[in-house]
């Protein structure tokens, strides 16, 4: 794991678009079309902000959704659908295809297996994401299920994610997080060539320091990330506090 620490969010945010956009151009220079998986919450605001600016041919993109809540509609303030419609897929007009989870959809068994075999046909050039508080890849919360084939799961949220979403503004009281959601599993995340994580702000120093620093674990499930061979980690000042100095 390359573990690089900025100056600022917004430099942290812009060397992640930075890279990102140099994998998807080398992407579509080789084949004529690149694959990625983009996330959503708070640690990715600088880096969205950056990657729609970036000089990629977007019309030769497809992008997927990483998770969504189980139960919430596209227009909800909290819906990561509506997030990537506003600060992804709108400001990219040419963009080829985003492919959402739809966790708000009358069959949601259908759902899952749909947006599976989108995935499953394709070979991911990026995946854009970060580490949660309780050091969650995903809504793979822990103990986190690294066995399973399935390239998206249902899974339960605990109370730590609940709380880290309201915490972020996302919901005003912690009843009104949902208690699941529709998440990519672990080993579709590990199929990515790249993972490009975005961790700023000292809440996540723990998580970050248990994701590189300790065990790979189910308990932490970012730890996973030890065992791919391409991970850059993109941190700030606060989020890299209780790391080992370099030799």
């Amino acid at each position: 794991m390359h573990i690089i620490t900025h100056r600022s969010k917004d430099e942290l945010g812009k060397a992640a678009a930075h890279q990102g956009a140099e994998a998807i151009r080398a992407a579509i220079s080789r084949r004529g079309h690149a694959n990625i998986i983009v996330a959503t919450g708070a640690s990715q605001f600088e880096m969205l902000e950056h990657l729609v600016k970036a000089d990629v041919d977007f019309s030769k993109v497809t992008a997927f959704h990483l998770d969504e809540y189980v139960g919430i509609s596209s227009d909800h303030p909290a819906s990561f659908r509506r997030y990537l419609r506003e600060r992804f897929a709108e400001k990219l007009p040419d963009l080829g295809e985003i492919i959402y989870v739809d966790g708000d959809a009358g069959d949601l068994e259908a759902e899952v297996a749909r947006v599976g075999r989108r995935i499953a046909q394709l070979d991911i050039d990026v995946c854009f994401a970060g580490i949660g508080e309780n050091g969650h890849l995903a809504f793979n919360d822990p103990p986190a299920d690294f066995d399973t084939e399935a390239p998206y799961h249902v899974v339960e949220l605990d109370d730590a994610c609940r709380a880290q979403q309201m915490g972020e503004g996302w919901f005003a009281t912690l009843d009104d997080v949902p208690l699941r959601a529709v998440s990519m599993s672990v080993r579709q995340i590990l199929k990515s060539a790249a993972i490009i994580l975005s961790v700023p702000d000292a809440r996540k120093a723990k998580a970050v320091q248990a994701a590189t620093e300790g065990p790979v674990s189910p308990q932490v499930p970012a730890s996973i990330l030890q065992r791919h061979d391409n991970v850059t980690l993109h941190l700030d000042q606060d989020s890299a506090a209780l790391l080992k100095p370099s030799a």
